[in-house]
């Protein structure tokens, strides 16, 4: 364990040295951060998730350094450049970037025009020149004017000289680096299009001639601007004035003011544009752009966060339809387990005689199966089946709830799917899918890849490993701070409780099918491979409900039933009988069972969990309706205020389902009546919102929404700029549609 990097961690998160320590050697021992957060609470000083997390990737982003400083280590030692100096420099290096600058001179190269220019033996006089005493460098270099093997002439001497000196100005490290800090702060991201795309890359015409400091371009433009180069309709460019970078590299390099400080003053400006801008240019590309993912994982990632833990129906018979015009609407029937019992086609478009006999299929099997709520995808013709639910003879009480389906035509079609119905279609798939995404969102959503969801922008064009990295953090800390109830779990869920994953997961499930339900969390233990630390890891965010122990059903880790046990003992009652009288808990000290393992963080956690065992964390459901006026673009009209449910957040703004097959973007500057630099500190994926409709563009089908209590009206600029970058005009409008990319105008501009 490297002191200096817990040390280095410690500092740049503000915790005490030995916080990180407890966490990095945790996560040696295989521990997962939901394990750590909520049950080593005494070890880390109750450091929640993200900090864990945060410990966990500075601390590999740390050793990736260090790798890095020992193969360069290596390759010096083995070349000969080794000494006590430049040791040092590596050690001391900080960055990536520092480390590499200090490593370029002596990289192996490729042959270039400087490597070239000392094989003709011009580097004496190259070094000559470059320190600049006042020498004519006319006359020096006649003395390397040889036509056979060297220089033709004087001038082809000189020239092959300060090919030699660009390559050493490239390569001074502290030129580079003061560069770097130039093009970080002073760079411009500008685009234009390519010749004769004007037309085939219609979709980015915003960026046809656009500048930007880079500094401030938020991360769907830079996301945007790179879609466009690759698709070779935009040009970009992210260089500082070259007027600023020349003036730099002349302070540094020019001392005097002769013809050799003339001469250096050429190899400045040609290491500068032949070399060194280039090399910047790269590295400030490369920044961008890791900037730009990681703004787009986070959005991607709390997006999915908030639709993992939307609020579940629970453990309700559902009737699910996937909506459908010529072929009809897939209907399921589903138990309290989410189990399929009956599954039908039924048409309620068309003739009068198909409708009235979909109204009694639907009647009957509501009282068959006695269904206590019905589940629509909100895809074609979901409105028109939501009015003609609405209109039937059903028992009271029954809700019909339009329910967001994208990604699951992804889950139909998988393997996941095939394995649980081998003998249905894709069409009886879905419409479950549908019905199971009511009752438990969690549950149903970790089945499909959560980048088919639709809650992100440029999911795409991120990278790909650090984006399933953060997807998968998300979706393993909602499973675990939910809780998996151990008899019903599918392999899918159980994959992403902690310390188990898929090999696992389906070893658990195969036993359960073999032996029937576990009858507690020590039965746990024989399950094949399932060893005593993944037992520790899963066992606490594993549920019994009606186990062999009462605590089996609750958030209380079997580590701390004996705790559990002597509070009762002391309290002369049962562990049962602790769980349902409020008045024994209330008797409870807690400082009296405290220990060095468990301490009073835990403790504190046994007691709330003694009160509410096994309790959701996600919010009680209920019921959402869109406005029965409006089924269709066709239905709005500017000024109208309807109810909405958001469908996804962005960085400029949030788009909502307001029921017309179509999400409106409610651009950042609509989200509230002040000032908004986030947009996820105003709204979240499935929040409930009241909108107003600002503009409805049905050509290109476009719908523009305000959330502020005076729509569209012009605020004044917050302070000096308005706090808006500054540009060759204003940004260019961003809009979208995530929830069916088939049907989405507006897809090139998210990313899809």
């Amino acid at each position: 364990m490297n002191t200096t990097h817990l040390s280095r961690v410690a500092t740049e998160l503000s915790i005490a040295p030995a916080q990180v320590e407890s966490v990095a050697a945790l996560l040696a021992e295989g521990a997962t951060v939901p394990f750590i957060a909520r049950y080593r609470k005494e070890a880390t000083g109750s450091l929640d998730e993200v900090v864990i997390t945060a410990v966990r990737d500075r601390l590999e982003q740390l050793e990736e350094l260090q790798k890095r400083r020992e193969t360069i280590l290596k390759s010096l030692e083995d070349n000969g450049h080794l000494n006590d100096e430049l040791q040092a420099a590596v050690e001391a290096a900080e960055t990536m970037s520092a480390l590499e600058d200090i490593y370029l001179p002596y990289r192996p190269k490729r042959r270039t025009r400087g490597t070239i220019a000392r094989e003709k033996g011009l580097e004496p006089l190259a070094t000559a020149v470059f320190a600049q005493t006042g020498i004519d460098p006319e006359k020096r270099a006649a003395d390397f004017v040889d036509p056979e093997n060297g220089a033709a002439d004087s001038s082809d001497a000189l020239a092959g000289a300060r090919d030699i000196m660009a390559e050493w100005i490239n390569e001074d490290a502290l030129a580079r680096e003061r560069l770097r800090a130039l093009f970080q702060r002073g760079a411009v991201l500008k685009s234009r299009v390519a010749a004769g795309k004007e037309t085939e890359g219609a979709k980015f015409k915003d960026y046809f001639e656009w500048h930007e400091p880079a500094a401030a371009a938020p991360s769907h433009r830079i996301l945007a601007m790179r879609r466009g180069e690759r698709e070779d309709v935009l040009n970009l460019s992210v260089t500082p004035e070259e007027d600023q970078a020349l003036q730099l590299l002349e302070s540094h390099f020019v001392t005097g003011h002769g013809a050799d400080s003339e001469q250096v003053r050429l190899a400045v400006h040609d290491g500068y544009r032949r070399l060194l801008a280039r090399s910047m240019e790269t590295e400030m590309r490369l920044a961008l752009k890791t900037r730009a993912d990681g703004e787009a994982i986070e959005v991607f990632a709390a997006n999915m966060r908030e639709l993992l833990m939307a609020a579940p129906l629970g453990g309700k018979r559902v009737m699910a339809l996937d909506p459908g015009f010529r072929t009809g609407a897939k209907l399921a029937c589903l138990d309290r387990q989410g189990k399929l019992l009956h599954h039908d086609t039924v048409f309620i478009v068309g003739s009068e005689n198909k409708r009235q006999t979909a109204a009694r299929r639907i009647v009957a099997l509501v009282g068959e199966y006695g269904i206590e709520a019905i589940a629509v995808g909100n895809g074609t013709a979901s409105r028109e089946t939501e009015g003609f639910l609405r209109k039937l003879d059903l028992p009271p009480g029954i809700p019909v709830v339009i329910v967001n389906e994208s990604g699951a035509s992804i889950y139909s079609a998988s393997e996941v799917a095939r394995e649980e119905f081998p003998d249905h279609d894709i069409t009886v798939r879905g419409a479950v899918s549908i019905g199971r995404r009511l009752m438990d969102p969690l549950s149903e959503l970790v089945k499909i890849d959560p980048k088919s969801i639709g809650v992100g922008q440029y999911q795409h064009d991120v990278d790909q490993n650090a984006l399933k990295r953060a997807l998968d953090d998300v979706v393993m800390s909602c499973v675990n701070g939910v809780g998996v109830d151990l008899n019903r779990a599918s392999a899918q869920l159980l994959t992403y409780v902690s310390g188990l994953g898929p090999s696992l997961a389906r070893n658990i499930v195969a036993f359960r099918n073999t032996h029937g339900p576990f009858a507690s969390r020590k039965a746990l233990r024989q399950v094949p491979r399932l060893g005593p630390k993944a037992f520790e890891q899963c066992a606490g965010f594993l549920r019994i409900p009606g186990g062999d122990h009462p605590l089996d059903a609750s958030a209380v880790h079997p580590e701390s039933y004996p705790v559990v046990d002597r509070m009762a003992a002391d309290l002369d009652c049962s562990v049962d009988d602790l769980m349902k009288a409020s008045a024994l808990r209330e008797r409870i000290d807690p400082h009296r069972y405290a220990t060095a393992n468990i301490g009073l963080p835990t403790l504190r956690d046994i007691l709330s969990e003694l009160a509410k065992p096994g309790r959701d964390p996600r919010d009680a459901f209920e019921a959402f309706t869109f406005a029965e006026e409006v089924a269709t673009i066709d239905d709005l009209q500017v000024g109208m205020q309807l109810p909405g449910i958001v469908t996804n957040v962005t960085r400029f703004g949030a788009f909502v389902d307001v029921g017309v097959h179509q999400d409106g973007l409610v651009h950042i500057s609509e989200l509230a009546d002040g000032f908004v630099k986030d947009p996820a500190d105003v709204v979240k994926v499935h929040q409930k919102v009241q909108v107003t409709v600002l503009e409805v563009d049905r050509d290109r089908r476009r719908i523009g929404l305000s959330m502020r209590s005076q729509p569209g009206k012009k605020r004044p600029l917050r302070g000096k700029g308005g706090g808006r970058p500054q540009a060759n005009k204003k940004p260019p409008r961003e809009d979208g549609n995530t929830r069916r990319p088939f049907n989405n105008p507006f897809a090139d501009l998210l990313g899809k």
